[in-house]
């Protein structure tokens, strides 16, 4: 609901501010249904359509919100968007998802082959679901030939600044994103990623490899050393761990690192150095290059961000 309140709000802003500056509107917004009344799938709400799908024969933007609770039954429950949505594409109407709506979406087939994001949590659901995407878990929005996602909760709010600079320019983008403190530079969401692991999967094998890493991670480890332990060929466990957990073995090496590094970050005030030794790296350059391109900032910059005792 907070998306759905909040693009409807920022589109009348944006109109208004235009109608200020002496210039017509860009946004003509509509809640758009396929039933007249519908209940919030907890109860807590119901939402009144402006118009059922029926009654629009073409438009130039689609937004679909964030769809919670259980994917599959989403999708189930609006299937009757699906050939809409596809339609409307085909005839030159652009079409963007907020945060878990990229669910949805993907499930009209436009995904297929696309860039696309989603909340940096549902990434190996997302994966596991449409692995004809192309998911870039650690971008705040995407774009691909007319098809916009954004990442996790209120990264919808970068992705309006950039359709609000696509309709209405860059100085309106820039006096909204003022006006509502949304910083409209941001392209990532990797500070905020937390790395779980992606142990959803069934190959206990690769499930022992992650263990021996995250156990070990402060040493050095190598794939051979991998394939040694598992008795089996380095070729065999690339392409298992690749399909198991979306990383490579080094990229899962890294980010074990990173993390163990962002945890002493944010809790302790070790200088880089010594929380650079503890995570396993001996070359300052390698772990900060590793560090910004997993995150997006420097280990110094995400201390500044994110420790406890800087911030109080």
């Amino acid at each position: 609901m907070v998306n759905i309140e909040g693009t409807y709000h920022i589109f009348s802003e944006v109109n208004e501010l235009l109608t200020g500056l002496g210039r017509e509107p860009v946004f003509d917004t509509h809640l758009v249904g396929i039933s007249k009344e519908i209940r919030q799938t907890t109860g807590l709400f119901t939402v009144n359509p402006d118009v059922l799908i029926g009654g629009v024969q073409k438009t130039d933007l689609i937004i679909v919100p964030a769809l919670f609770g259980d994917q599959k039954k989403g999708v189930e429950r609006n299937k009757e968007f699906i050939p809409w949505i596809i339609q409307q594409y085909k005839n030159g109407a652009e079409i963007a998802s907020f945060c878990i709506g990229s669910f949805f979406l993907a499930a009209t087939g436009l995904l297929e082959g696309k860039r696309c994001t989603t909340h940096w949590r549902f990434a190996n659901d997302f994966r596991k679901m449409y692995p004809g995407a192309n998911l870039l878990d650690d971008k705040i929005m995407t774009e691909d030939t007319g098809i916009y996602t954004s990442g996790g909760a209120y990264s919808y709010l970068n992705l309006l600044l950039y359709l609000i600079e696509k309709f209405a320019g860059r100085e309106v983008a820039v006096l909204i994103s003022k006006a509502f403190m949304i910083d409209i530079d941001r392209d990532s969401q990797s500070p905020f990623i937390m790395f779980r692991g992606q142990k959803e999967h069934e190959d206990e094998q690769i499930k022992k490899a992650q263990e021996f890493i995250e156990s070990n991670y402060q040493d050095k480890i190598t794939v051979e050393q991998l394939a040694s332990m598992l008795a089996v060929s380095r070729r065999n466990l690339e392409r298992r761990f690749k399909k198991a957990t979306a990383n490579t073995v080094v990229e899962y090496i890294q980010r074990v690192k990173v993390e163990a590094a962002k945890m002493s970050l944010e809790t302790s005030m070790e200088n880089v150095s010594e929380i650079m030794y503890k995570v396993g790296y001996t070359d300052t350059k390698a772990f900060r290059t590793t560090f910004k391109k997993i995150t997006g900032l420097s280990p110094i910059q995400y201390r500044n961000k994110y420790n406890r005792e800087l911030a109080a």
